[in-house]
């Protein structure tokens, strides 16, 4: 199947304003008075802690006063099976859902359960979206291989995903669960895809370790234990920055995975004014900037690349191809084949 397209203030000020018409009772009134939206609105996400008490929550109290914008993080696998349980009981608590699967909102559209909704920086987004603004890409994760430069050169680290299947990493590669992990399960599908599961059955042979997540990779990257790893871009970026840490990118030379990770509005929202105004935001420059201060690339043209990373376009040509249709239609089976093949 065709791939899918989908792929934190002066925007804001015109996204508040259209929403202000919408809302009804003491709400319009309230929101009147700043401009505004009110009411609740609750996310869903897959970001990481730090960054949304550092960038998204400051953002959310800064431009939308007197709306209370509350947070469920969890990894994409975790929200994913909170949401499972809140459908089943016609019981759903987000609102706004912003998780690193791409997949899983082909999944929820087709169930009916996602709110079409065009925003007007939509039109701005330059990789994955749906034509009728069910979901659209808010950003940019990239699966990567990293090392440490304390212990290899530029030149002795692996330059392909390919190459960490060399004997000379054997017991010192790992990569993050793609039972728990978003990013990882679509890595996994993309590689399989790729060079077929033997090239899983070869990582396994090499005595790749499969960790919990990325943080736990990354910090046996800085202690030795690992030689390199498959790893979000995003973690690396920020250590490298911000602690002055010997981690370095390699994006490999058999193509990016790059993950498009979307914003969507469940139907079933109370407050439909509010999710659209934090939608129109975050698709808005300013918005898009705040994302690139959590080491994300934007989804925008005009936005800069986090800092230490190479602009979008220079790698995103050669990504490994993914193919999101399949990624939702067979879940289940990519996932029980990786269990059987590295993880048993």
């Amino acid at each position: 199947m065709k791939k899918a397209k989908w792929l934190c203030t002066a925007a804001a000020v015109l996204a508040l304003s259209a929403v202000v018409a919408g809302c009804g009772g003491d709400e319009k009134k309230e929101a009147a008075k700043t401009g505004g939206p009110s009411g609740e609105v609750m996310v869903y996400t897959s970001i990481y802690p730090d960054i949304i008490d550092n960038v998204c929550k400051p953002a959310m109290s800064k431009v939308f006063p007197d709306m209370k914008v509350d947070w469920f993080q969890g990894g994409t696998e975790k929200v994913m099976t909170k949401m499972a349980g809140e459908i089943k009981a016609k019981k759903i608590g987000a609102d706004v859902l912003m998780v690193a699967e791409p997949s899983y909102y082909l999944s929820l559209k087709n169930d009916g359960l996602l709110l079409d909704y065009v925003s007007p920086n939509l039109k701005d987004v330059i990789t994955d979206k749906d034509e009728k603004g069910a979901w659209s890409s808010v950003r940019i994760s990239n699966m990567i291989i990293a090392y440490n430069s304390d212990k290899l050169s530029a030149e002795e680290a692996p330059k392909s995903w390919k190459d960490l299947t060399d004997p000379k990493w054997q017991g010192k590669i790992a990569m993050p669960n793609p039972m728990l992990s978003g990013t990882a399960f679509v890595a996994v599908a993309a590689l399989a895809d790729k060079y077929g599961w033997e090239y899983f059955d070869q990582l396994k042979a090499n005595g790749m370790r499969v960790e919990e997540g990325n943080s736990a990779i990354q910090n046996k990257l800085l202690t030795g234990e690992y030689a390199a790893a498959m790893i979000l871009e995003e973690n690396i970026l920020k250590l490298a920055a911000t602690k002055n840490e010997p981690l370095k990118v390699v994006y490999p030379e058999d193509g990016v995975v790059i993950i498009p990770s979307p914003i969507a509005i469940f139907n079933t929202t109370k407050n439909a004014d509010g999710a659209k105004a934090m939608v129109d935001w975050w698709l808005s420059k300013e918005g898009q900037q705040a994302v690139v201060q959590g080491w994300m690339h934007s989804v925008r043209g005009d936005v800069e690349p986090p800092k230490g990373a190479p602009a979008l376009k220079t790698f995103s040509e050669n990504a490994v191809p993914v193919d999101w249709q399949k990624l939702a239609d067979n879940k289940a089976e990519i996932k029980e084949e990786f269990r059987v093949r590295v993880m048993e």
